[in-house]
């Protein structure tokens, strides 16, 4: 089923046009054995930066799409409904290229950003550690400052993109223990003392590999840091937010997928002399499914405008990124009901659904830190 899409500029409406192409033609036709396979796509990500699809929300003097994330988040969400690996590894490259591109200085981003919003090269978020997940403030990954630059040591955990990507956006220890203590630094890859673990085996997504970054001894130069030292926990929390509105949108994408492989099975599947469809057990549960997908598509769009008219959004975000991924878990559960025993089988793509489902629920915070985000933001003192 082809969503109606409400976008703003004849520009958009290519855009969405341009990526349903794409996915058509380069993308979904690989996915079930590239997944199976466990094959990482890299060159999808170079096709996607040569259209110009990979920079989408950043500036058009470096390389960008000068789009608003009401548009970039609608691409992703297409993106994902073709293959969550290519949709989700977007978005975390998109949040990737958001420090610098808000933080970084001019020199930063005229010598840097072309290439990385461009597609030249592929970024990874490094963030979270063994230790200290949601706890991001407690990380432990130092920097040590020197004459020259800085000395890394520590480990990173559960990165997307870990040992493939061309570039790190690093958080990191430069002064005390908490939040102020934390800095952010662009590693490239290639440098003496990175390394990576063996990539994760995961339930789902195994196209998408998931690794341990390790620094020992890693020397940086002082340009690498990006905005100001200690200022990296607020830059990370920045950048997490319009990350969850990518979550939410992969989310919607993948959920849509499954949704559309068991409303066309439903509809040409007979028993008992009559299409499954037009029994109310399966077409109340088809019309509930429609009507969530829908909902959680309207949050994540009205987080997104938000953003776009820069007034707050992290509740949103995180409202969207909450309801949007448990949707998908159900919506991607009851596509495996409709299709019975052909959804339980690899024949059918919504049993990789389901599993893909599940991770989006973890990544970006896991839905219980959204729910203490939007509680949080219900407190008297919230509010002055």
């Amino acid at each position: 089923m082809t969503v109606e899409r409400a976008l703003p500029t004849p520009e958009a409406h290519d855009l969405i046009d341009l990526t349903r192409d794409l996915i058509a033609k380069e993308i979904a036709p690989r996915a079930a054995a590239d997944e199976s396979a466990g094959r990482f796509p890299r060159e999808v990500f170079t096709t996607l930066g040569a259209t110009g699809l990979l920079g989408l929300p950043y500036p058009s003097e470096y390389g960008g799409g000068d789009q608003p994330y009401e548009v970039y988040l609608q691409v992703v969400e297409e993106l994902a409904a073709g293959w969550l690996a290519v949709g989700l590894g977007v978005s975390v490259h998109t949040l990737s290229c958001f420090p610098l591109a808000s933080f970084g200085t001019p020199e930063q981003r005229e010598e840097l950003l072309p290439d990385m919003v461009g597609g030249e090269l592929l970024g990874a978020y490094c963030l979270s550690e063994a230790s200290s997940g949601s706890d991001a403030a407690a990380l432990t990954t130092r920097a040590v400052p020197g004459p020259d630059g800085y000395t890394v040591d520590g480990v990173k955990a559960w990165i997307t993109h870990g040992g493939v990507a061309d570039f790190y956006m690093l958080m990191a220890r430069t002064g005390d223990k908490g939040a102020r203590g934390i800095s952010c630094l662009r590693v490239p890859s290639g440098l003496e003392g990175l390394s990576y673990g063996a990539p994760e085996h995961k339930m789902g997504m195994r196209s998408s590999p998931t690794a341990q970054v390790r620094f020992d001894g890693v020397r940086l130069p002082q340009s690498a840091l990006v905005g100001a030292e200690g200022e990296g926990f607020r830059i990370a929390m920045a950048a997490l937010d319009g990350g969850r509105l990518g979550i939410a949108a992969c989310a919607v994408g993948v959920a849509q997928a499954a949704f559309d492989a068991a409303t066309a099975y439903a509809g040409e599947r007979r028993q008992f002399g009559s299409r499954i469809i037009d029994f109310q057990g399966i077409g109340f549960m088809l019309a509930d499914m429609a009507t969530q997908i829908a909902a959680a598509r309207a949050l994540y769009l009205e987080a997104a405008r938000l953003r776009d008219a820069g007034r707050p959004y992290g509740t949103k975000a995180a409202m969207a990124k909450l309801f949007a991924t448990d949707t998908c878990m159900k919506v991607t559960t009851d596509a495996v009901q409709v299709l019975g025993g052909y959804g339980y089988v690899e024949d059918f793509p919504v049993e990789r659904h389901m599993r893909e489902a599940k991770v989006l629920q973890i990544v970006e915070g896991t839905n219980q830190i959204q729910r203490l985000v939007i509680s949080r933001s219900l407190t008297p003192e919230s509010r002055r």
